[in-house]
């Protein structure tokens, strides 16, 4: 089992910067990929973001791309989301989920339970 926790969100006006932390437990990732989705009030949630562990290997959504940062600290067991240049629509609840990569692809098995994100214009 993993267990995910974020942290990090809050509100902040447009244009400016937050940066979201997953602390992952349980056991390693190294044949996991970690990915930031996000759900707005009346929207569906969407894929923002994921890493491979083992590599660093990242993909985007367009609409955060040249704005948004994943990356993630082996030793620490943390996912990050730097986000810069936000604007309205990024508002949202962000959750960091987990699957197993190898030797096959999983869902998103293992999901923390979401952080605010709020960007005032």
């Amino acid at each position: 089992q993993v267990q995910l926790a974020e942290s990090g969100g809050g509100l902040v006006q447009a244009g400016g910067s937050l940066r979201l932390s997953c602390a992952a437990s349980g056991r390693t990732l190294s044949n996991y990929g970690v990915g930031w989705f996000r759900q707005a009030p009346g929207k569906e949630r969407e894929f923002v973001a994921n890493i491979i562990w083992s590599g660093g290997a990242t993909n985007y959504v367009d609409s955060v791309k040249g704005r948004f940062t994943i990356s993630r600290d082996n030793a620490k067991n943390t996912i990050y989301l730097q986000m810069n240049s936000l604007k309205p629509e990024d508002t949202a609840v962000y959750y960091c989920a987990a699957r197993l990569i190898w030797p096959n692809v999983r869902s998103y098995d293992y999901w923390g339970q979401g952080t605010q994100v709020t960007v005032s214009s």
